[in-house]
């Protein structure tokens, strides 16, 4: 489960834009209208956004590249590890071959998982299933110990489950959703050489299983509480709430040990683990890995499956289409190679120029953090001085990393001639990395590796190390552009860089030191303070009604605390700028441009950390003073929120 805090998310734009909406009425349609009115949602997205316009920029650039290099008209540049991903991007390219082969190269996994015979059977087997990285009813992870990140600890997560989030199930839409996924799975099977009644077995009993896990795991809102992850518990006392299931075997042959404590991210899954996990419940548990299996391996596969594969998606997103053969086959290679692939893109497609002038916005910014701790009005100052530390402790990865992670060289990619497949060479990459994250445990903590590549789109702070992360891609219009107003660039990247400054100090971040350990730092009444403009933070934005869904402010509370806190940064920086504090607020409300199909927003806001674009733009702008002062807002616009209700935190 990754909790890390990262800006991108919002479902999109669903409001009727209307040219000639006034700022003071509606900022996002303002500045938005044309654009909406104009824009097409692409066949092979759910949406399109800011995020979404640069996203397929970058595509296009790296499509193209890997065309080229795969057909020998442009060398392989020279980053580390490229090659393998041409050689992966061939044969996920090469759809006469994936035709051809069909489901042969699924046969054996199927197989292995159709020939388990009982739980005993089960229990035998399910560390080899973890080491080659098959959907397990349960999961296990190796991760920074949260009150210690010099080392790296075991963590323990319940089952995934088939809708997006547990509250999807109370919907009117779970029964139809359900119910696509059944006729998908069960096609599927078939297609794969499982007779239909027998086809029809394990998808019903998977069904059941997955009605029992979704009423034990944590929903989105819980996911969103990072620190109530941390569970630390004796190796014994965990073992003693599994019985049924051999966890002590299980233990040593997946890790090759038994650790002496285990970090219990989901507690109310593991007190129902026995009840879930046993004998009388196998056949739903083989229904369950089997249905897991067929709907993960489709993809990998011919074009048929990859059809076949594809209803459930679309029902969750309202997607028109699958996208072409070649953009698969290019997003396949940078799935597995991401941060090779987004290397190349740094070093290609990034100026050092634009790396130097975003360096001197994030300091900027880090400035105008400080001195706006050091006038804070609610805080003492013994906690001032200790959120200081925290902030000039802050570590900035800028465009894309120095040196790639190990586990991009352990890779391995077996060419079509020497038999290898695009399945073959996928599954072992997955249990290659299963294998890497089980090593971690007895190595520190590697505080180099970056979260996200750098042809990605977004930004992210990482709580357990104190660092923030700037991919390359996101440099660029409409959040920065060296051509572009400096009042345009703070109302894009500077809000960018001081939201996620903010994570630091966010209803999570804020319990996390300056190295990342989960530790109280602040005064008892500085917290009480804190927690109740946190509140107010959820009030703000709990129960607004947005086309289908209703926001769930607690859910999103994160995400609100940096937007608002980077958003108060940005305008502090353009003031002591003397910037034009109108292209700030319509840059703003810019980078938040989104229009999104309705089936997606119902799935995205389901169990998205953040609120959708336009409540992004307009809630946080309605809260700051120098957009009612820039736009001559008065009561009685649209815009015009009571003071008493701004809500003001960094």
């Amino acid at each position: 489960m990754n909790n890390k805090m990262a800006v991108r998310g919002g479902a999109g734009d669903i409001l009727e834009p209307k040219v000639g909406t006034r700022p003071q009425d509606n900022l996002y349609l303002a500045v938005n209208s044309e654009w909406l009115k104009k824009v097409k949602i692409p066949s092979d997205r759910s949406r399109i956004a800011s995020f979404d316009n640069i996203d397929l920029d970058v595509e296009k650039k790296l499509m193209k590249d890997f065309a080229d290099f795969a057909d020998g008209k442009k060398d392989v540049a020279n980053v580390p590890n490229l090659k393998k991903a041409v050689e992966l991007y061939k044969l996920a390219r090469d759809f006469k071959r994936r035709n051809d082969d069909g489901a042969k190269p699924i046969q054996a996994d199927l197989s292995l998982l159709e020939g388990i015979r009982d739980f005993a059977d089960f229990n035998l087997k399910a560390p080899d299933l973890f080491k080659a990285a098959f959907a397990l009813p349960f999961s296990f992870d190796v991760d920074a110990d949260m009150k210690n990140t010099k080392i790296n600890v075991l963590q323990f997560f319940g089952s995934s489950i088939f809708l997006p989030d547990t509250t999807t199930y109370k919907t009117d839409a779970a029964k139809k959703l359900l119910e696509v996924l059944q006729k998908q799975s069960v096609n599927l099977l078939k297609m794969a050489g499982v007779a239909e009644d027998q086809a029809e077995k394990y998808v019903g009993d998977a069904m059941k299983f997955d009605d029992k896990v979704s009423k034990v795991v944590k929903s989105s809102e819980e996911w969103a509480d990072y620190p109530a992850m941390y569970n630390p518990t004796s190796i014994e006392d965990f073992e003693k709430k599994i019985t049924n299931f051999k966890i002590d075997y299980f233990l040593k042959e997946a890790l090759g040990e038994v650790p002496d404590r285990v970090i219990v991210a989901e507690p109310r899954f593991l007190d129902h683990f026995d009840e879930l996990i046993n004998e009388d419940n196998f056949d739903e548990i083989k229904g369950w890995l089997i249905v897991k299996f067929i709907n993960n391996v489709g993809s990998y596969l011919s074009q048929d499956f990859r059809e076949a594969a594809f209803p459930f998606s679309q029902a969750l997103s309202g997607q028109p289409e699958l996208s072409s053969q070649e953009k698969q086959a290019y997003h396949l290679a940078n799935g597995i190679f991401s941060e090779v692939v987004g290397v190349y893109y740094g070093q290609t497609y990034f100026g050092e120029k634009a790396k130097k002038d975003v360096e001197d916005m994030i300091h900027k910014m880090l400035d105008v953090y400080e001195k706006r701790i050091n006038e804070n009005s609610w805080l003492s100052e013994q906690t001032k001085q200790k959120a200081i530390v925290k902030l000039r402790a802050l570590i900035l990865k800028i465009g894309y990393p120095d040196k790639i992670e190990e586990i991009y060289d352990r890779l391995k990619v077996v060419p079509a001639s020497e038999g290898g497949s695009l399945y073959s060479n996928a599954r072992a990459a997955q249990a290659e990395q299963v294998k890497y994250n089980v090593e971690k445990l007895h190595k520190p903590v590697d505080r180099t590796v970056w979260l996200m590549p750098g042809n990605l789109v977004n930004a992210c702070y990482d709580p357990q190390r104190n660092d923030l992360t700037f991919p390359a891609a996101i440099l660029q219009a409409p959040f920065y552009d060296l051509k572009q107003d400096r009042a345009e660039n703070f109302g894009g990247i500077g809000t960018v860089i001081a939201h996620e400054v903010s994570h630091a100090f966010d209803n999570n971040g804020a319990q996390f030191d300056e190295f990342g350990n989960m530790k109280n730092w602040w005064t008892d009444e500085d917290y009480a303070e804190f927690k109740k403009r946190t509140q107010a933070e959820i009030d703000l934005f709990d129960g607004i009604k947005y086309g289908p869904v209703t926001l769930n402010g607690k859910q999103i509370v994160s995400e609100n605390i940096a937007d608002q806190g980077g958003l108060t940064a940005a305008v502090e920086a353009n003031k002591g700028e003397n910037g034009d504090m109108k292209k700030l607020f319509e840059n703003f409300a810019r980078i938040w441009a989104n229009k999104q199909l309705t089936e997606s927003i119902k799935t995205q806001v389901s169990v998205d950390v953040h609120a959708p674009g336009p409540e992004r733009a307009n809630v946080q702008s309605q809260c700051q003073e120098e957009f009612y002062k820039a736009f001559d807002v008065k009561e009685g616009d649209g815009m015009w929120l009571d003071p008493e209700k701004r809500v003001v935190i960094w």
